[in-house]
């Protein structure tokens, strides 16, 4: 049980968990990992039989990994110490587990909601979405992301070498085991309103924000990747429709101004793209994401020479299309000029001398990244 001024609820917590164990005959012991109470609620805990961990680090994730840590069965159940949950549903968790799962997590909505008990906004907006955007991202099977009642193998969990610290725990959890491969099974389980007379320490917007943002920052590919591969298509589309000339819909005439947005469309795919490869190879030289043979197979062919080629024929075509551009300047005595006409050979040009560049730094700091893959 992570802890921190829990003293209104905590020891009624810690003797439902005790009659939990012993009860339905698991050998086992309550743990709680204070992290820093100012209310007497260590003097609690071990008054009512439990082990004390102190937690140093603040944070809820902190706490949690610091009980994890200490513990020393096979199999972990953790739970908030505000009595929202039911232990006495252990042996619902503990069965899965025994069966081979890795991560067991309680669901609330299939288990019952108390009135009262979550919020409006959690329990039908910010609950419900965050989960439907864990299981699209990262095909997690479970339908409440954030449940805090949860039971999974002590060494599996361990292996991930979990980082965050702040409530987004819960997510990173549920989003490492998905990515490497876990077993994840899941539970009803219910909720009530909590026995504490302070405000809960959850904070709706920011811990909702700092969730979504773990998700996204977690998936490179629909944060960078799937944008940035659809801001080439449509900007090649629309280069390839603009560039003999100007274009009709209707009433309304684009031209080379439109052409400009649809260069710079491709571009910013392009740095979109580059991002989502960054990050990836980052977060797996980091350890943050498990290996991907999908990459490797890719730097195979993609390599660090391969990008320098393109790079340099892109930037030669760039310059070579702006000394085509000069010289017919020059032939008219640096007068005036069909604008249309001249943009159609300088955005082309620039545009190529542009990515060109931006394919050599990018291959360059690919290079750089992957040093340390390369080392290890």
């Amino acid at each position: 049980m992570p802890c921190l001024n829990e003293s209104d609820t905590l020891a009624i917590c810690i003797r439902k968990a005790q009659s939990a164990l012993q009860t339905q005959g698991i050998d086992g012991e309550v743990l709680v990992a204070d992290n820093g109470s100012t209310d007497g609620s260590q003097e609690i805990a071990v008054r009512e039989g439990a082990r004390l961990v102190n937690a140093p680090i603040r944070g809820y994730g902190a706490a949690l990994m610091a009980g994890i840590q200490a513990a020393e069965s096979k199999y972990v159940l953790m739970g908030d110490a505000d009595d929202s949950y039911d232990f006495s549903h252990a042996p619902r968790f503990l069965g899965p587990l025994r069966e081979g799962a890795d991560l067991v997590m309680g669901n609330r909505f299939r288990g019952g909601i108390a009135p009262g008990a979550m919020p409006f906004l959690h329990r039908y907006l910010g609950n419900p979405v965050l989960s439907l955007i864990g299981r699209i991202l990262f095909k997690a099977p479970t339908g409440d992301f954030h449940c805090g009642l949860r039971a999974f193998n002590r060494e599996s969990i361990l292996k991930l070498n979990l980082r965050t610290t702040g409530m987004e725990f819960a997510s990173e959890m549920v989003v490492r085991c998905a990515l490497s491969g876990y077993r994840i099974e899941e539970v009803p389980t219910t909720l009530k309103p909590d026995g504490r007379r302070r405000a809960p320490h959850l904070r709706t917007w920011r811990d909702g924000w700092r969730h979504l943002r773990f998700l996204l920052l977690y998936c490179p590919r629909w944060l960078f990747l799937y944008p940035g591969v659809l801001l080439i298509l449509l900007g090649l589309a629309a280069c390839a429709w603009l560039l003999p000339g100007p274009r009709a819909i209707l009433d309304i005439v684009l031209d080379v101004h439109s052409l400009l947005y649809a260069f710079v469309s491709v571009l910013l795919g392009f740095q979109l793209v580059a991002f989502a490869v960054f990050t990836k190879v980052f977060a797996i030289s980091e350890g943050l994401l498990p290996e991907d043979p999908r990459l490797d197979r890719i730097f195979r062919y993609v390599t660090l020479e391969t990008g320098l080629a393109t790079g340099g024929l892109l930037a030669a075509l760039g310059i070579g299309g702006s000394i085509f551009a000069v010289s017919g300047w020059a032939k008219e005595s640096f007068g005036a000029l069909d604008t249309g006409h001249m943009l159609r050979i300088v955005m082309p040009s620039v545009f190529s001398l542009t990515l060109g560049v931006q394919i050599i730094c990018s291959s360059f700091f690919l290079s750089i990244l992957g040093l340390r893959r390369h080392l290890s």
